[in-house]
């Protein structure tokens, strides 16, 4: 699943990678920035033949930007278009976009039709339950959605103004399940680990799941997944395997920015300080790396004091907005 400023191709790369991920979809993508080339838009929806299958989600509340989008995304090759009407940020829902398009179903109707009839490649739409507690819209959209032509849908199963608070409603999901005739329907939300993912299938009765935050706390959940699916023992990755894991992680994003990797690396040292047990002191280095040669120099150290700080899992190292969504 998409998770804004980390789930670039370096990233999906390293996932990718380590097997079992089915289809990947790129950061949310804003529509005249797209059309218009930018250099953001190019870095967002960078990819390769590796990096397949690929999905790129866009957003916007205009329907002819959408469309242009979406035909200049088919031009360039690529094979399939995510619509968000999910994110719940308030700089995204002040464009007309994300989780605002579902407070007017009949013109989140109109726009998915649009752009479904204007490409041939497939048109997926991510979505939440619905704006809040009082306006669940998400089965009604489904069935309409469904008719419309769209491929697949994604429900993350909170509203809008439950923003990442609370729990993930899955009979919410469930009733998204049972709105539909025959596409498929892909849970979204709270999966951390092997057992959730399984529980949001048994639970909901949903096609696949989609995981954004949980690739970060694991990213061997999906090759666990593939591994359970097809009957093997899940093998939990050795702390070699998990120091080798960053450092190709590393090693593709200066593939793709150079030096700048550095400072763009600092934001996964939380993550990766509490995954792999890195000692603190090892961890703040991270957090604030210059150099590659810096880095080769962080792995040594990590590799030889391996096991001085004891590994977790954390569950809230993502970061994602605070207080009121009014402040959003």
């Amino acid at each position: 699943a998409p998770l804004a400023g980390y789930t670039h191709l370096p990233l999906r790369t390293a996932l990718r990678e380590l097997g079992g991920v089915g289809l990947a979809t790129t950061d949310l993508v804003l529509v005249p920035q797209l059309i218009a080339n930018s250099k953001k838009s190019k870095a967002l929806i960078r990819t390769n033949d590796f990096d397949q299958p690929l999905s790129v989600q866009i957003f916007g509340g205009n329907t002819e930007e959408l469309i242009q989008a979406s035909q200049k995304l088919e031009a360039e090759g690529y094979g399939g278009i995510d619509i968000n009407m999910g994110c719940p940020m308030g700089k995204i829902n002040s464009s007309g976009g994300g989780a605002r398009l579902m407070r007017d179903c009949e013109n989140a109707t109109r726009i998915v039709s649009c752009v479904v009839n204007a490409v041939s490649i497939p048109v997926t739409v991510k979505m939440r339950l619905g704006w809040d507690a009082d306006h669940i819209s998400a089965p009604m959209l489904a069935a309409q959605f469904e008719q419309l032509g769209v491929a697949a849908i994604t429900i993350h199963g909170r509203t809008r103004q439950q923003g990442f608070h609370g729990h993930v409603d899955l009979v919410g999901i469930r009733q998204v399940v049972e709105a539909v005739n025959h596409i498929p329907i892909i849970g979204n939300g709270d999966v951390r680990t092997v057992k959730d993912a399984l529980d949001m299938r048994r639970i909901t009765g949903c096609d696949a799941v989609a995981i954004g935050r949980g690739a970060m706390l694991d990213p061997w959940i999906f090759r666990k997944l593939k591994e359970m699916s097809n009957g093997k023992p899940i093998i939990e990755p050795t702390p070699a395997e998990q120091i080798a894991f960053l450092v190709r992680h590393f090693e593709l994003m200066v593939a793709a920015h150079e030096e700048y990797a550095c400072v763009l690396f600092r934001k996964f040292a939380a993550w990766y300080g509490s995954r792999l047990g890195i000692p603190e002191d090892l961890e703040d280095r991270l957090r604030t790396l210059e150099s590659t040669t810096m880095f080769d120099t962080l792995i040594q150290e990590i590799a030889r004091r391996h096991g001085e700080r004891e590994s977790s899992v954390p569950t809230a190292l993502v970061k994602v907005p605070n207080g009121p969504n009014a402040n959003w």
